[in-house]
């Protein structure tokens, strides 16, 4: 059914992805899908890395062991972007299509009251990608 699912992440908090990654590692090894680690980031130096190619490195090393860890097969990719609060959707939407994904599992927080006036990336996400989104929502 599926035979690629993107999982954006943001790598410097591991722990709020914890449900999205293993809902994504189960779907991977159910359907012999690969599951693709995607992050955002900006050319300028961050919490990734200092670099574009420094900040590949950890994504790479986070997908590996994320796919030891839980048996399916892994990749990864990172996106650029110049301002990543303000362009995280467009991006993660061009994403699905660079990456060849047919389904996106996504963490998500619990909602609060200001997401009555911002809305979410993965409302977002689900209302204008042409694959199928799971949002996960966080503990």
């Amino acid at each position: 059914m599926f035979s690629k699912i993107m999982v954006p992440v943001d790598i410097s908090h591991p722990g709020q992805l914890t449900r999205a990654l293993t809902a994504a590692a189960d779907l991977g090894r159910h359907y012999g899908a690969e599951v693709c680690y995607v992050a955002v980031t900006s050319s300028a130096p961050g919490t990734l890395g200092h670099t574009p190619d420094e900040a590949r490195g950890h994504l790479a090393e986070f997908s590996e062991a994320q796919a030891a860890a839980h048996g399916h097969r892994a990749c990864c990719h990172l996106a650029l972007s110049h301002d990543p609060a303000v362009d995280l959707d467009r991006t993660l939407l061009a994403a699905i299509e660079e990456t060849g994904a047919d389904l996106v599992v996504m963490a998500s927080h619990v909602p609060g009251w200001a997401d009555s006036f911002t809305g979410s990336h993965g409302g977002h996400l689900a209302a204008e990608a042409k694959v199928s989104v799971f949002v996960v929502r966080g503990e």
